[in-house]
C-alpha cells in the first residue's frame, strides 16, 4: 500500500474506533449524558425504539428508491448539518414527543449526507451493495463497550451485519420493497435499529438536560450528524482501499495502523 493510502487508512481507523457520541456530548456540555437519562419520563425507551424503527424503514425506502448516482462529486456536509440543526432546534423546543416526528427526518437527511460521502469516494449508489453500505453506517456508529475494547471492532460489526445485509440485498434485487413485512427486510431493520438506537438514546438523554433547550437541540443534532459523517468517511475509505488492495490486506494493515 502506498504512503498516501496508508495515511488514509490510519485516519479511517481513527474515525471508526473513536470514542462514542456520549463522550463527545460530555466534552461539549461539560456534563455527563447519564444525567439526562435520569430526567427522561417513564417508558421513554419505547418512544425511542418506535422512532428508531420508523427511521430505519424510511431510510431503507429512501436508499432503494430515491438515491441518485453522481460518482466523484464532493460531499455537501455543511448543507446537511444546517438542515439537521434546524430539526434539532424544533425537537429541543418540544421535547421527547417531537422525537417520533424529528428522528425519521433527521435520519433521512443524514443518509443523504452519507450517500454524498460514499459517492465522493467512488461508490455507485445505483448498486444495492453501495446503498446498503450507506445504511450500515448507522449500525457502525452504534458502539458498545465490547466494540470499543476490541481493536478490530469495526470489522467485527461488519462481519456481524454481513449475512443480514446480504440476504436483504438479494431480496431487494429480486422483489424490491413491495412486501414490507418480508423477513429479510424485517431482520435488516431490526439489526440496524438496535445499534442505531444506542446512539439515539444518548442524543435523547443529552436533549433532556434542562440547559439544552432549542439552541442546545440544534447543537446536539449537529454533533449527531457530524459523528455519523465521520463514521461514513472512515467506512467508505476502507471500502475504497479494499477495492484497490483487497479486503484481507486492508484488514491486516488496519490492525497494525
Amino acid at each position: 500500500m502506498d504512503a498516501g493510502d496508508y495515511a488514509d487508512l490510519k485516519q479511517a481507523k481513527d474515525l471508526l474506533e473513536n470514542p462514542g457520541l456520549a463522550a463527545k456530548i460530555t466534552n461539549l456540555l461539560g456534563l455527563p449524558v447519564e444525567k439526562g437519562f435520569a430526567l427522561l419520563p417513564d417508558r421513554w425507551s419505547e418512544a425511542v425504539q418506535r422512532a428508531t424503527r420508523k427511521s430505519m424503514r424510511r431510510a431503507l425506502d429512501f436508499a432503494v428508491n430515491t438515491m441518485k448516482d453522481n460518482p466523484g462529486k464532493p460531499a455537501s456536509n455543511r448543507v446537511h448539518k444546517l438542515i439537521v440543526a434546524a430539526d434539532g432546534a424544533a425537537a429541543g423546543a418540544f421535547g421527547l414527543p417531537a422525537l417520533v416526528v424529528e428522528l425519521p427526518v433527521t435520519t433521512t437527511v443524514m443518509l443523504r449526507s452519507i450517500a454524498d460521502i460514499a459517492r465522493s469516494m467512488g461508490e455507485s449508489v445505483r448498486s444495492i451493495d453501495s446503498r446498503l453500505a450507506c445504511l450500515e453506517v448507522f449500525a457502525l456508529g452504534g458502539k458498545t463497550p465490547k466494540d470499543n475494547a476490541t481493536e478490530t471492532g469495526y470489522f467485527a460489526v461488519r462481519a456481524a451485519l454481513a449475512r443480514t445485509v446480504s440476504e436483504a440485498a438479494q431480496y431487494i434485487a429480486e422483489r424490491g420493497l413491495a412486501e414490507e413485512g418480508a423477513p429479510p427486510l424485517v431482520r435488516l431493520i431490526v439489526t440496524l435499529s438496535s445499534r442505531f438506537g444506542l446512539v439515539v438514546s444518548e442524543k435523547v438523554a443529552a436533549q433532556a438536560i434542562p440547559v439544552i433547550g432549542a439552541a442546545g437541540g440544534a447543537l446536539i443534532n449537529t454533533l449527531f450528524i457530524d459523528y455519523f459523517q465521520g463514521t461514513a468517511r472512515g467506512h467508505f475509505t476502507v471500502r475504497r482501499l479494499e477495492r484497490k488492495y483487497g479486503a484481507a490486506e486492508v484488514r491486516r494493515l488496519y490492525s497494525e495502523a
